[in-house]
């Protein structure tokens, strides 16, 4: 199958039914005929944070069919301190216990750490500090620059800089947000280097691209203005392979009834608009 005809391999972030617990949540992608999925542990009331064993979560997994692709985040990754390590550590070990492949880590994104300089050493700091950890228990760690202009790591490119910079090209890999793409206005897309993409899409025509935060984040439709049938092809044509991760943040989308049609819907017309 030559690149431009490939076809997309589809996944879920829990954010896209973040009401649903972990068994519930893997049955959805399994009813969806997906088989990878995100878990986090930012959701109040459901594994992480709520104490589910990480061999439960394996275990729930394993029953519905379905792969842990990562645990989405270690936020603030590139503030290393003594207690960001022991946070990493913990959450490395339930990945690695639940059966997860990859960390997805988080950058400062609250307009502190951005001088430059300061940030690209920072962000080596943590990504050093990181690999033994990460290493040790077989995990992957995916970088995922945010777009936003508070946002203490933007750009790809020095991402990528940085992990060549640590010789940490068997371990990390960027995550291609096709959200935080569009708002930082980066047009290089590093398909070699991404090794996760989460897809969301912005229709009110109200906001402003600097204006435009996770709220406003719904599932890919064609009313879309970030361009993501455009970005997955572009990804696709240079041979990306990984997955294509839903994760929407708006509220409409978290509070639906029947999450599966809407997302059923929106995989259509990916691929319609792809084919």
């Amino acid at each position: 199958m030559s690149a431009t005809r490939s076809a997309p391999v589809f996944a879920i972030n829990h954010m896209a039914a973040p009401k649903l617990p972990a068994q519930a949540f893997f049955q959805l992608a399994r009813s969806l005929d997906l088989q990878d999925v995100e878990i986090r542990n930012d959701l109040s009331g459901n594994a992480i944070i709520d104490g589910t064993p990480a061999a439960e979560i394996r275990a729930q997994a394993a029953e519905a069919g379905v792969k842990i692709a990562t645990i989405n985040a270690l936020q603030r990754f590139n503030e290393w301190t003594p207690e960001r390590e022991q946070e990493a550590i913990e959450l490395a070990d339930y990945a690695r216990d639940a059966g997860a492949a990859a960390l997805v880590l988080v950058p400062v994104n609250d307009g502190t750490g951005q001088k430059d300089g300061e940030r690209q050493a920072n962000l080596r700091v943590a990504l050093k500090a990181l690999l033994p950890i990460l290493d040790a228990r077989g995990l992957k760690g995916f970088v995922e620059p945010l777009g936003f202009e508070i946002c203490s790591l933007r750009s790809k490119r020095e991402a990528v800089e940085a992990i060549k910079d640590v010789n940490g090209l068997g371990t990390f890999r960027v995550v291609h947000d096709t959200f935080h793409h569009h708002l930082a206005g980066e047009p290089a897309l590093f398909p070699e280097w991404t090794g996760l993409v989460h897809i969301s899409g912005v229709t009110d025509t109200a906001v402003s691209v600097s204006d435009m935060r996770d709220s406003h984040r719904v599932l890919v439709d064609a009313q879309d203005r970030l361009g993501n049938v455009a970005q997955i092809q572009a990804l696709l044509d240079a041979d990306y392979t990984g997955l294509f991760s839903f994760e929407p943040f708006a509220e409409e989308v978290q509070a639906l009834e029947k999450p599966a049609a809407a997302l059923s819907e929106s995989i259509a017309l990916i691929r319609r608009h792809l084919a």
